[in-house]
């Protein structure tokens, strides 16, 4: 491609440009350097006709104000204007639309047959510049109308993009990948085709835009002869085409490209095959890409399937009728933008005219919705061209009249000033500059004579569109929350992510995209369109609600997780929507109870549980809750669906107590109590179970029987949402039984141990319902090294004989939870008679002071949120009233309580603990009760309050009653203090004066 120009002379011009609206330089000095740097030219050209149309145009009343123009507005026209005089020439010769004619025809002719990459990547982006400049000339001059303008830039990249096709498939075949139909013209019946969307599609083209294209392929036109896979070649094809166009060289770009159009781009290739594009919008289309669409145009390769593809999708664009659901959904595109309906301001400086208030996008919006409402039976609605479909529309009488032209004028402005802002320095954007000096260059630019006059002009434009725009808002209400949230097509809105920044995400672009793949269905409970309507309903409140949380980011990785898991979203959406308090619940839960959160993921049904009436208020008794247990495993199959049965159960009740704790309407103590109760009646229930299906192989020995001590928080019934289950599995058995019944008898020993191990394998297992609890067994006779279930001999002779002290500690807190009732009671009375036997204080003070202090020193605390270890914390408390109860027990034995606070409450009775001790000991007990549990619920881990969060500290403060976070710390201080006294003064000092 060269340029041809003769000896040409000023007054052979057949186009000259209107002058009068020409803009000034906006930086003369700038002008000044470029007008020197082209008169230089004159001298360095050999070609006499171009060096002398160089050396006159400055001079010339209709070329020298648009060199000004040019030189003193854009950096980037300035150098195509110094690399391309010719073209300047030949454009003022033949004039802008023979000159672009002959630009584009000597480029297909030149490149047509070209076989090497290099020169064809080359070529295009020669030819890129020039069309750049010749467009802009005669779009500065006003010589071109804006569809002219916006036209010939599409037109170009149809051309350049259908060149790279032909070159491309012609590759494959030379290389024995493909057999094209027609070889001459590799595109002609290819199967392989590019759609042109958004502006491309619609020839809308802007001046530094990028081409939003949907590649496909027609498996059933092409034929593969290559050795991997057709895919494979399509995709390869596909990317070879994105680099000839956008991969910056020496001599630029042709296009940026971008393929997120496509159907959900986030999991698809970046070539689809026609029947999975098909099945995909028909399936999971969204009104976002009805309404993409209807823009899409077959811009290269194989027009005849492209075409017929947009003829198949009609249906799917057009629906001749829709519901009222579907209309709102339509309508969700344009309310997801915070419209302001008067009494906002504007700030000039920094908007955004394609995306902000009053831009380019929100008139584009307002046709698109208007258009796929009425389009389906209004074939004369469906234009691809804004300004066209706005016509459109107020002809058919959907838009007024007066509000269609205003639209349309404020569209022609709004798309000049992007131009010129494009121009400046070839970047896509449509940001004003904030700086005054870089606004006041652009007011020039657009022929204003200072920045006022521009801001006015401008302001006008956007309130009128923000005005018109609003309007459509009124009949319902705004999807937004103070600010954009709009999740329609492939790219992040910045003004939604501003939103998301605003209300407290740390990483918007990571939510923003997460939601963008819901709708495009990829979760089972999206798939339907009605879900995906019922979720673009949800989400403003959805988002305020996991906002509102302690930590919004892993509230809303938890309910995507959530949302993972469901079967289905229709029943569950429809649920939270009509329910803002409970939505308000589950957000907090994902947020701020991590421990819940994850029950809560697993089983999303536990929503519909959260609204039964009784959710709140405190557990039935432990008979009815084995009842309903028993109700539950009366439908279980066989055993593993008995060990399902019982973790939903017992898992299902703990959540309950969970938000309870959660929303603080429990109190500690009878939180503890309940966590408790669960856990009873779960063991109670399953090893009854457990010994059945282990008698199915061994049977059973006559006359024995299996009981289940719990010690621990268990046993004392203090549970937490993270306490472990400590146990002591005992038997008895006849002395003369041997063996088992059953097909494989087991002696007595064996086979309690072996029923002990299947009945820890059933509480501990890991199964599709999760778990139950860890269990702990250190604490049965002998400790780890002891068998796993204990003989009543064996049971009370090493309480009698052989039991350290600690262990007689940690008897005060056991209890039958599950026996035969005569034998549960033989182990009760064997328990209370060696709590009750007298013992030697100084041996027993030296035993608990000494292993307090061991303890410290093995699990010495690194934070006073470690309020078990603590001094003064729960251990220290726990260890005071067992030492009391051991010390008393013998001519006390009423004192005996498993729970501490009872405990604490009958030595007070009884006289062997100081009123005000008891009180601070009380107190304490209670405080760190408080504190634990709402921090095993919210927390995995330790505290940390430099990196905790605001929500997590603020239900802390709640639970304990505390006025702030800081008064929560000294109660925390006071307490720990108060309390470590009180153990001083009954154990450590004593026992430090025994020596």
């Amino acid at each position: 491609m060269c340029w041809k120009i003769g000896v040409l002379h000023m007054h052979e011009f057949s186009f000259s440009w209107n002058t009068a609206i020409l803009p000034r330089p906006a930086d003369a000095d700038r002008c000044r350097r470029g007008l020197e740097r082209w008169a230089a030219l004159a001298r360095e050209t050999t070609d006499a006709g171009l060096a002398s149309f160089i050396a006159a145009a400055p001079t010339h009343p209709a070329v020298g104000p648009l060199l000004e123009a040019v030189f003193g507005n854009s950096p980037f026209l300035s150098s195509c204007l110094l690399r391309e005089p010719a073209v300047v020439a030949e454009t003022l010769e033949a004039g802008p639309d023979e000159a672009f004619a002959r630009l584009l025809a000597a480029t297909s002719d030149a490149l047509r047959a070209e076989t090497d990459t290099t020169r064809l990547m080359k070529a295009l982006r020669v030819a890129k510049r020039r069309v750049a400049l010749l467009v802009a000339l005669a779009d500065i001059g006003g010589a071109w109308p804006l569809d002219r303008v916006t036209g010939a830039l599409s037109r170009f990249a149809d051309t350049a993009t259908g060149l790279a096709v032909a070159h491309l498939l012609r590759q494959e075949a030379a290389t024995g990948e493909l057999v094209l139909p027609h070889p001459e013209t590799p595109d002609l019946r290819s199967g392989y085709l590019v759609l042109g969307m958004g502006k491309l599609g619609a020839s809308e083209l802007n001046y530094s835009s990028d081409i939003d294209l949907i590649v496909l392929y027609d498996s059933e036109r092409l034929t593969y002869t290559g050795r991997r896979s057709l895919r494979e070649c399509m995709v390869r094809v596909t990317r070879n085409l994105v680099r000839i166009l956008s991969e910056r060289t020496a001599d630029g770009y042709v296009f940026r490209t971008d393929l997120r159009l496509r159907p959900d781009p986030g999991s698809t290739p970046v070539a689809i095959a026609i029947d999975a594009a098909l099945v995909y919008y028909e399936s999971f289309g969204q009104n976002w890409e009805r309404a993409a669409m209807i823009k899409a145009r077959c811009i290269a390769g194989d027009m005849e399937a492209g075409t017929a593809f947009l003829r198949d999708l009609r249906p799917y664009v057009w629906r001749r009728s829709l519901d009222f659901n579907a209309i709102q959904d339509i309508h969700s595109i344009k309310r997801q933008i915070h419209a302001h309906k008067g009494g906002g301001t504007i700030a000039v400086g920094g908007h955004n005219i394609k995306l902000g208030r009053g831009g380019i996008r929100e008139i584009e919006f307002f046709a698109q919705t208007q258009q796929l409402i009425w389009g389906g039976r209004e074939p004369a609605m469906r234009s691809s061209r804004t300004c066209d479909a706005l016509r459109a529309l107020a002809g058919g009488g959907h838009v007024g009249t007066e509000v269609a032209e205003e639209m349309i004028a404020a569209y022609h402005y709004l798309r000049r000033l992007e131009h010129r802002l494009q121009m400046v320095d070839d970047q896509q954007t449509q940001l004003l500059p904030a700086e005054p000096a870089r606004l006041a260059e652009v007011a020039a630019f657009m022929g204003c004579a200072d920045t006022a006059a521009f801001s006015a002009e401008l302001m006008g434009y956007l309130e009128t569109v923000e005005r018109h725009y609003a309007a459509l808002f009124e009949e319902a209400p705004a999807l937004t929350t103070g600010g954009n949230l709009v999740f329609t097509g492939a790219e992040d809105d910045p003004a939604t992510l501003d939103t998301l920044h605003g209300m407290g995400f740390t990483n918007a672009e990571s939510v923003s995209a997460a939601i963008r793949g819901w709708h495009h269905g990829r979760y089972r409970a999206v798939r339907t369109a009605r879900a995906r309507e019922l979720l673009t309903e949800l989400m403003p409140t959805l988002l305020v609600a996991l906002a509102d949380t302690a930590n919004p980011d892993l509230a809303f990785m938890k309910f995507d997780e959530f949302l993972k898991r469901l079967p289905g979203g229709v029943q569950i959406f429809s649920l939270l929507h009509s329910n803002p308090a409970l939505l308000d619940t589950v957000a907090e839960i994902l947020g701020d109870a991590p421990r819940l959160a994850e029950g809560l993921t697993r089983r999303p049904s536990l929503v519909d549980n959260m609204l039964s009436q009784g959710f709140l208020a405190p557990l039935p008794d432990a008979e009815t809750l084995m009842v309903e247990l028993d109700a539950r495993l009366a439908e279980a199959r066989d055993y593993e669906d008995v060990l399902d049965a019982c973790r939903r159960w017992a898992n299902d009740r703990r959540f309950q107590v969970g938000v309870q704790i959660l929303r603080s309407v429990v109190h500690p103590y009878a939180a503890a109590q309940a966590l408790s109760v669960i856990a009873d009646a779960v063991l109670s229930r399953l090893y009854p179970r457990v010994e059945m299906e282990f008698a199915r192989q061994h049977g059973y020995i006559p006359g024995s029987g299996m009981a289940i001590i719990a010690l621990g928080k268990m046993g004392s019934r203090e549970m937490t949402a993270s306490s472990d289950l400590d146990l002591i599995l005992v038997y008895d058995a006849p002395s003369e039984a041997e063996a088992s019944t059953g097909p494989r008898p087991l002696p007595a020993t064996a086979f309690f141990t072996r029923i002990a191990q299947r009945f820890i394998n059933a509480i501990t297992a890991l199964t599709n319902a999760g778990r139950l609890y860890d269990v702990d067994m250190r604490l049965r006779p002998s400790g780890s090294k002891g068998p796993l279930a204990t003989s009543v001999q064996s049971f009370e002779r090493y309480h009698l004989e052989d039991a350290w002290t600690w262990e007689h500690m940690a008897l005060t807190r056991a209890r039958v939870v599950y026996g035969p009732p005569n034998f549960a009671g033989r182990l009760e009375t064997a328990m209370r008679d060696t709590l009750v036997r007298p013992r030697d204080p100084d041996k027993l003070l030296r035993d608990v002071a000494d292993m307090r202090e061991r303890m410290f020193r093995e699990k010495r605390p690194t934070s006073p949120w470690e309020m078990k270890h603590a001094r003064g914390g729960l251990v220290d408390i726990e260890f005071i009233a067992q030492y009391l109860q051991l010390r008393h027990a013998a001519d006390h034995p009423e004192v005996l309580a498993t729970g501490t606070a009872k405990a604490l409450e009958r030595l007070r009775a009884a006289g062997l603990l100081a009123d005000q001790a008891a009180a601070v000991l009380l107190s304490a007990h209670e405080f760190w009760s408080a504190l634990q549990g709402v921090l095993r619920q919210g927390l995995e881990g330790t505290f940390d309050e430099r990196t905790a969060p605001p929500g997590l500290k603020g239900k802390l403060v709640k639970a304990t009653g505390a006025a702030d976070f800081d008064d929560l710390k000294h109660r925390m201080e006071t307490h720990a203090t108060a309390a470590h006294a009180v153990f001083r003064d009954l154990i450590e000092d004593p026992a430090r004066r025994l020596g």
